[in-house]
């Protein structure tokens, strides 16, 4: 069933685990490589699985210090029909070709892309060089970064529950 991505399993369990992920063709992502970090519930597929980005990404439904996803199919309309193959060659494909900045984790890229939509295509593609090659895929989940740019969290939609990583 995905035997097209690399995974990885984290503790030699099953519900948890890494997928490498490719920016879609067709935006400003593409050539990007990002790690994702899956959680598998007890009850899945009953209950949505946790997906959160491991390396950096900028985009406006991503908390770029979390790496927690904002998307309400896997947030609010999950059902048990979807699986991991819709999580990955529907779902985030979607969410990279079409943010919705009036629903933002991360508010400065929400701005950037309302305000002028070819800085922040330029932005993107500037996260994508510095952290989303194939290479990056490997590093340490928590590994320090000398990024000066981070932004604060300046949104908090209160209404969606965010899946992703959980804090360690």
């Amino acid at each position: 069933m995905m035997s097209d991505y690399k995974v990885e399993m984290i503790n030699d369990g099953m519900q948890e685990f890494y997928v490498d992920f490719h920016g879609p063709s067709e935006s400003p992502y593409h050539g990007g490589v990002w790690r994702i970090r899956v959680e598998l519930p007890d009850v899945y597929p009953y209950k949505s699985p946790s997906i959160g980005f491991v390396n950096k990404i900028y985009h406006p439904n991503v908390d770029e210090m979390s790496g927690s996803v904002c998307l309400d199919v896997i947030n609010q309309t999950w059902s048990p029909m979807f699986d991991l193959v819709n999580v990955f060659e529907v779902f985030l494909p979607q969410l990279l070709l079409y943010p919705n900045p009036s629903d933002p984790l991360n508010g400065e890229a929400a701005a950037l892309m309302m305000r002028d939509r070819v800085a922040y295509e330029q932005r993107v593609k500037e996260y994508c060089e510095r952290y989303a090659k194939p290479e990056d895929t490997v590093a340490a989940p928590d590994e320090s970064s000398d990024d000066e740019e981070l932004s604060e969290d300046e949104s908090d939609s209160g209404d969606e529950q965010v899946v992703g990583q959980a804090d360690l």
